[in-house]
Parts: C-alpha cells; structure tokens; sequence
C-alpha cells in the first residue's frame, strides 16, 4: 500500500474504536560499554496482565514542541498531545520532538496509534537534536544516522542506518499501541506493543552524552498518534550504583561468583536478562515480513 491517502470503511473504523488496549508489564535491561542492539528473549513471553512500567513514579506532563516538528505536523488536543502527520497528502516523512530531556532518568510513555497504519514508514523512538525531521522521499528517517533510535512499524530496529530485526510486522490499518520504556541509568530502550514487552531494544544509551528526546515520524497521509500515560522515576543513589556494577557483570554465572548475601544478589540480579543478537535485514526481507 502506498502512504497515499486510503480510507477505511466506516463499520470497521467503528469495530476497531471498541478495541479495548491492554496494560504494559514491567521491564529492564541490563548496561553495557557499547551501544549494542539486542531482544531479551524472555520479557517477550510474561503476562500482559501486569501494571504499567514505573507504576510506583509520578506523572510526567511532557508534550510535543511546536518549535521542533515537521511542516507536515498539526498538533491538537489537551496540552497538544496529539500530532497529526501529512494532514491532507504526503509527499515524503514528517517527524517530530518531544518537550522532554531523557538522559539520566527513567521514563515511559505510551502512544495511542490510529488505524492508519501503512506506507514506507512510521517510526517511534528517541534521537538528539540533530535527528532531521522532515524529508521530501518516503524514508526510515528515525535511526538513518548516529543521531536516532527508532522501531518501524515493519518491526525492524534502525540505527546508524542498520536494520535489524525485532519484531513482527504490525498488521495494517490496525490501531495500536506503543509504550517506550527509556532508563537513563542502565541506558536501556524498551518497547511494548499492545500491552505485550518486545525485549530490549538499545542499550549503550547512558554513554550518550547529548541530550536525548522521545521522537516519532511518519510517511503515511492522516497518521495520528496521541501521547498518553507518561510516566518518569525518581533514581536514588542504588539504582545508580547497580548500573555501574551491571555493566561489569554479563550474566547470572558472574554474578553467583561474587557469593553474594542473598538480598543483594537478588536486587543485582533483577537487570539480568538472557539475550541473542538480533538478525541485520535489507530491504527485501523488510517487505516480506509477516504481519503481526
């Protein structure tokens, strides 16, 4: 499907608004000295019946810049929380910005997605300031370079212009909904998909110095995301000082070697997670993945 304008039968908009979107569960990953992009092979299969990531945090009332967007981007809603893509037809990829400075915290924020789900690309994720976005060709524009991080709805990771892939294709014309879980402190980026954890995406990210901001953009005419149940979390002094003794310890082997009080080894232990390395694609693949 083209990211032309296409419109949905009214019935089946009507059976999709009565979907009702589950709850995220609860996630973290472990840090590493290299920005390494990796799935947690177990987080994939826990029970979506869980509370939301930083459940026991405070509200986080960021919304999107009007200084930091697309010319293709409308914003509306309560406190603009709301971004329209390409409101009349689309001639290339619109992206826009988030108000809210991640590094050094934890944060999670979820994205309520319209059935418009089509096109080259729509894309969720962190980046700095120098992310372009705006661009006049239908592109992966989240990740083409070292200044982005970003899942496709195709299912693949970008970054540096590699992609690699992590997860099914989301169907189309389907609305969904996407939690991104960000830790600061481990330097993880995690993503759920309709209340389900897909894994660690990133990791490596607390050795970024620049300021990073949430960021999402898309190729598809009437795209409509809506920002809800932001969350942040205070960090105190352990959790800071488990991430530095994490990125020295890869696996559960190690961490039993230390012979560790019980308490203590547990807390340590809660980070680690058992990974494989997720598989690189080129642009055939991308098109013959299966939908979700």
């Amino acid at each position: 499907m083209s990211d032309l304008e296409v419109e949905q039968p009214q019935q089946q908009q009507q059976q999709q608004q009565r979907r009702r979107q589950p709850r995220c569960e609860n996630a973290y990953g472990d840090g590493q000295d290299k920005v390494l992009l990796t799935k947690t092979t177990t987080a994939s299969t826990t029970s979506s019946t869980m509370s939301c990531p930083l459940v026991h945090g405070i509200d986080d009332n960021w919304t999107w810049s009007k200084r930091y967007r697309s010319k293709e981007v409308v914003l509306s809603g309560p406190n603009f929380r709301t971004v329209h893509f390409h409101p009349n037809w689309s001639k290339g990829t619109a992206g826009i910005q988030g108000k809210r400075p991640l590094n050094n915290g934890r944060y999670y924020w979820e994205l309520h997605v319209s059935q418009r789900v089509f096109g080259t690309s729509i894309m969720f994720g962190i980046g700095t300031r120098n992310c372009r976005l705006h661009a006049n060709a239908f592109r992966n524009m989240l990740g083409e370079n070292e200044h982005g991080w970003g899942l496709s709805h195709k299912g693949v990771l970008w970054h540096k212009g590699v992609a690699l892939l992590y997860t099914k294709r989301f169907r189309e014309n389907h609305p969904t909904q996407i939690g991104i879980l960000y830790d600061g402190i481990e330097g993880t980026l995690t993503y759920y998909k309709d209340g389900k954890c897909l894994g660690v995406a990133f990791r490596g990210l607390h050795k970024v110095v620049e300021p990073l901001y949430p960021i999402v953009c898309s190729t598809a005419a009437k795209t409509e995301m809506t920002l809800k149940c932001a969350r942040r979390e205070f960090v105190n002094l352990q959790d800071r000082c488990r991430a530095v003794i994490m990125r020295r310890l890869r696996t559960a082997a190690d961490l039993e070697k230390l012979k560790l009080p019980l308490p203590i080894s547990e807390y340590l232990g809660e980070v680690i997670d058992d990974m494989e390395p997720l598989r690189q694609v080129d642009d055939y693949e991308i098109c013959m993945m299966n939908y979700d």
